[in-house]
């Protein structure tokens, strides 16, 4: 009864590595070629796989998308909780935990814009399935989890409701930045009018985001030069309480694709 267990293991195993190449190299293509470019065999030769063994495991591409962008939602609110939990967080001034947050999306939407696209135009393109519900069920946990760990400094923030506040500060970053970064307008004539590079906006976007929500005193932190932000907090010795924050950006906000 031993010995047919033990044999199993290795296949169980080469199983499990075979879906995890197949679902990287599907998050790798989507965010190359886009959801329509992010065909079955496309998708196989960049995993190192015939399409017949795609097929065998999922029924159509659609089928395979949903598990791939389900599998990047969870881990990424997974993931956010781990790098950046509530006991850090209290610890952070508001001002400074913004900076971060704000700096860490930019980044993100930059580096995984076509990603990020075609994430957002697969979801959309499933209204009111079961698929998109789930989806947006996972979005929006991660994005309550930030709102309430900025909304618990209300004594930080001089707005009559703090929650609502963060919660439409951070939807007006959000539509920013997809608004700029992943969905940007050719028109030329914009271009004066707009940040000049994503240090200017990363600029912009806090300092809009804390006036709005009411910060009584941004300047305290350094915010509108930006840089003075970390002075502030090693002067005030905050990182010392710190530990793992310096690399909360890189581990959350690069979008983890299938491991």
């Amino acid at each position: 009864m031993v010995k047919p267990l033990k044999t199993l293991e290795p296949q169980q195993a080469r199983s499990r590595e075979s879906l995890r190449k197949l679902l990287k190299a599907a998050a790798e293509v989507l965010g190359q070629h886009g959801v329509e470019g992010a065909t079955i065999p496309r998708i196989a030769e960049h995993a190192g796989l015939t399409p017949g063994a795609v097929y065998r495991r999922f029924r159509d591409k659609d089928t395979l998308l949903e598990t791939v962008v389900l599998g990047i939602l969870e881990r990424q609110e997974r993931t956010l909780r781990l790098s950046l939990p509530e006991e850090m967080a209290a610890k952070i001034p508001f001002a400074v935990l913004a900076e971060q947050l704000i700096n860490s999306m930019v980044i993100s939407y930059r580096s995984q814009a076509g990603l990020l696209r075609a994430i957002r135009q697969f979801v959309q393109g499933k209204e009111n399935t079961p698929f998109w519900k789930k989806a947006t069920k996972l979005e929006f946990r991660a994005i309550e989890y930030l709102v309430d760990l900025l909304a618990s400094k209300r004594g930080e923030i001089h707005h009559r409701d703090p929650r609502i506040a963060v919660a439409l500060g951070l939807r007006m970053v959000t539509c920013t930045l997809m608004e700029l970064v992943l969905n940007p307008s050719n028109d030329k004539s914009w271009k004066g009018l707009m940040p000049k590079d994503d240090q200017a906006l990363k600029r912009e976007l806090l300092l809009s985001f804390l006036n709005y929500v009411g910060l009584e005193s941004p300047g305290t932190y350094g915010i509108p030069g930006g840089a003075g932000t970390h002075t502030e907090l090693q002067r005030t010795g905050t990182f010392d309480d710190m530990k793992g924050w310096a690399s909360f950006q890189e581990r959350y906000f690069r979008r983890v694709k299938p491991a």
